[in-house]
């Protein structure tokens, strides 16, 4: 069942399960969804009441996870014009062409076109498809490390998302934005395993950040690089 209350200008949307237990619990996710764990004989009131309760602490959490953020330069397609691909500049060149091709070639990322309006359309087309086959192979060379955990992921979507770099829903979906494969191969595996590590911690707590630095020792290399590289 979802729910929600009021906390100042703020408005709280959760879930409610109903479970066999003595406590409330209340997480907030990743992709700061809120989930509410309550005792059967709890009444919908003494929920919102503990939620609200809670509040200061849920819209902490969201923020936290909204620090994470990928940031867009504005692009104008433009001889001369630096792209980023798996973490190197290259420089847009623009061939008049009797097809429309994309490709990459020393120094250059090369957009043969038969009309230069289209352009822009031409290379997001190209990061899209580069994004999704190597993304997904970046993803399933590392899923299997947390094998021994005893999780596993229950699928990979890619989809362009405003605000974040990858998320975990509260289902295992693992989301990635596309946006990723302007970033060194190392920062892509450091939001992979962020978010993987998640499926075990669905927090930034201490056990969190433990796993994470378990699995990834210079994580936090990788986390500045992506923020400099991308912003």
């Amino acid at each position: 069942m979802q729910d929600k209350v009021r906390f100042g200008n703020k408005e709280i949307i959760y879930t409610i399960e109903w479970r066999p237990r003595k406590t409330m619990e209340i997480r907030v996710f990743p992709d700061k969804s809120v989930r509410v764990r309550a005792p059967q004989d709890a009444g919908l009131e003494k929920i919102r009441q503990k939620v609200r309760k809670r509040a200061p602490w849920i819209l902490r959490q969201q923020r936290f996870f909204e620090n994470y953020l990928p940031k867009t330069v504005a692009r104008r397609y433009v001889n001369g014009e630096t792209h980023l691909y798996m973490g190197r500049q290259y420089l847009l060149k623009i061939v008049d062409a009797p097809h429309n091709r994309v490709r990459l070639k020393g120094k250059f990322l090369i957009v043969e076109t038969i009309d230069r309006n289209n352009v822009k359309s031409h290379v997001e087309k190209w990061y899209a498809q580069h994004a999704r086959k190597k993304l997904t192979e970046i993803f399933h060379e590392i899923a299997p490390r947390f094998n021994f955990l005893g999780v596993k992921p229950n699928g990979l979507i890619i989809r362009r998302m405003q605000t974040r770099w990858g998320s975990c829903s509260p289902k295992g979906n693992i989301t990635l934005n596309p946006e990723l494969i302007k970033a060194p191969r190392g920062s892509i595996e450091y939001v992979i395993i962020h978010e993987l590590c998640h499926l075990v911690h669905p927090h930034h707590g201490k056990e969190f950040y433990a796993l994470q630095s378990r699995l990834m020792p210079d994580w936090e290399k990788w986390k500045n690089i992506l923020e400099k590289k991308l912003a």
